[in-house]
């Protein structure tokens, strides 16, 4: 899935609108949405600011991945518990363990990402 896309479900998950995150970006509606159809150049800058405003880090926005999100059926909080339907125990902790993987692999591509562009 291409960094704009991710971008897009993100804001969508935040329910955000295209107008609010091109505001809170100082630019025009149609220019986010280039952003979020991928028809433009993305700096780390404004990747950077639009991580914060979605109130994520930068490797998170990378490494999204919707097919991972549980769907999660029913939360009555006044019986303490949430039933999320079709995801047992095992494949919720092998999700676990790809996130903590792509998390380690985020970090380690963003050191060498430091050092080239500090070069």
């Amino acid at each position: 899935m291409e960094t704009g896309t991710k971008i897009k479900k993100l804001r969508e998950l935040r329910n955000y609108t295209q107008e609010y995150m091109a505001a809170e970006l100082n630019m025009t509606t149609a220019g986010y949405g280039k952003i979020e159809r991928n028809e433009s150049e993305l700096t780390l800058q404004k990747l950077e600011k639009i991580a914060e405003i979605l109130e994520m880090k930068v490797e998170d926005v990378f490494n999204f991945n919707e097919k991972l999100i549980f769907n999660v059926m029913h939360n009555q909080v006044g019986n303490g518990y949430v039933v999320q339907n079709g995801v047992s125990e095992q494949q919720k902790e092998l999700y676990e363990q790809i996130i903590t993987q792509l998390k380690e692999e985020n970090i380690h591509l963003k050191t060498l990402l430091d050092k080239v562009l500090s070069k």
